[in-house]
């Protein structure tokens, strides 16, 4: 190895470093009170050598909210939802989400940060996220479902799929807020999962076309 490559290895170390650091002091302080200057510590490092990788805290977030959902992207693997309906696809959402919620801090630190770096914003707008396309990815995942649903008769189709996008993060939100304070071990509990999906399945009925089959909105069903 040359010394250029093994100086890009070490970069690239360091800077995964600095973003782990950062994450565990968001969980354990919350995000409005991590600075630079506590990371550096945590990282072992200079305050100075932790702005040479990100130039300010809000950039350091941003990355980090975006190496979050790349961790959700991937685990959804939103390709294999493509060759799915509507509904079904929402299920494999739900369940992928799930999933991920019990087994990683990553769905928390996502909204915990976006949160914090739009605080008076009503959760997400689609149209302003132009710096975190992993995030615009799942914003746009999500409102391509609720359309899907729309077009195939499952959903209301006056139903204001922006709006409605809203709703689900919002409640996302409150979830994943709650479960700040629970032991990730303790997430996975049949209560806790519950509770969740007894949320999520109330507020897909409400987008459901009048008439429709309740069975059809099962998101526990196959």
């Amino acid at each position: 190895m040359g010394i250029s490559e093994r100086r890009e290895r070490e970069k690239e170390e360091r800077r995964k470093t600095i973003l782990k650091c950062a994450k565990e002091l968001i969980l354990l302080d919350g995000v409005e009170n991590v600075s630079m200057e506590n990371i550096a510590q945590k990282a072992e490092l200079s305050k100075a050598t932790v702005y040479l990788y990100f130039s300010n805290k809000e950039i350091l977030l941003n990355e980090i909210c975006e190496e979050s959902a790349r961790v959700f992207l991937d685990h959804i693997k939103l390709s294999s939802a493509s060759q799915l309906t509507g509904m079904q696809a929402i299920k494999y959402f739900w369940r992928g989400f799930v999933d991920l919620f019990g087994n990683s801090d990553d769905m928390i630190i996502i909204f915990k940060v976006r949160n914090f770096l739009g605080p008076n914003l009503p959760n997400f707008l689609l149209k302003e996220q132009s710096k975190s396309p992993n995030v615009d990815a799942i914003l746009e995942a999500m409102k391509n479902l609720i359309e899907s649903c729309k077009a195939e008769g499952i959903f209301d189709p006056g139903l204001d799929s922006a709006m409605a996008t809203q709703l689900l993060l919002s409640m996302f939100s409150i979830m994943v807020e709650r479960a700040a304070h629970i032991p990730m071990e303790n997430r996975k509990f049949p209560a806790v999962v519950e509770e969740m999906t007894n949320s999520f399945q109330i507020i897909i009925r409400g987008f459901a076309r009048e008439g429709i089959d309740r069975k059809a909105l099962d998101i526990l069903s196959k």
